[in-house]
């Protein structure tokens, strides 16, 4: 009798170092989820401080962004003729996802005319566009920082004596961590193939 009851007590005595053991690692799971992220890749472009403030007033480093790929591209909202362009080419993508990579995929679109593209200009094109504020954020850089994210993303501009900007097209592709992965400066309705093939990859 006494063996069993000691037998017994040891069977226990492992029962509940188990439970310790295992209630240990999923303490140390949580620290670890709710610690900081891992450090940004070094190609990151969210190496970058970025400030945006978009279409709701609302400011938000583009590093906020990192947990999804994203199509990135450069416009202000004046824009008559090119920048409509790389709206239609934004949405073209989107015509080639189905439901469940469309809510995978962020697109932004960054102006280089932040003195005049206040959340209120860009709210009207956002909503004349009937772009789907789930999905597309249309923000505005602080001036000092036009010249450097457009040198990141490979988007020459100039400023007119009009007021207006001469400047390249591009959507640029975006890993979930700001690496960048494919380029296309087609703009339009009928996307490019092979930058499709790249989104659709990187959503897998």
């Amino acid at each position: 009798m006494t063996r069993t009851i000691r037998k017994g007590l040891s069977t226990n005595r492992w029962f509940t170092l188990v439970v310790l053991l295992l209630a240990g690692s999923v303490f140390s799971a949580g620290v670890i989820a709710a610690g900081k992220p891992p450090p940004l890749p070094a190609h990151s472009l969210y190496q970058l401080t970025l400030p945006l403030t978009d279409q709701d007033g609302q400011t938000a480093d583009w590093g906020a962004r990192r947990g999804k790929p994203q199509l990135v591209a450069m416009f202000y909202t004046s824009c008559k003729f090119i920048c409509p362009l790389i709206v239609d080419s934004g949405k073209a993508i989107e015509r080639q996802l189905d439901a469940k990579q469309q809510q995978k995929l962020g697109i932004l679109l960054i102006s280089m005319d932040p003195k005049r593209d206040v959340p209120k200009a860009l709210k009207s094109v956002a909503d004349k566009r009937k772009l789907d504020a789930t999905r597309w954020t249309l923000a505005s850089p602080r001036q000092d920082d036009v010249r450097t994210v457009a040198g990141l993303l490979g988007i020459r501009y100039r400023l007119l004596a009009d007021g207006e900007f001469n400047h390249s097209s591009a959507l640029v592709l975006l890993d979930a961590n700001g690496r960048i992965l494919a380029r296309t400066e087609k703009m339009g309705s009928q996307p490019d193939p092979e930058f499709v093939a790249a989104v659709k990859n990187a959503l897998r």
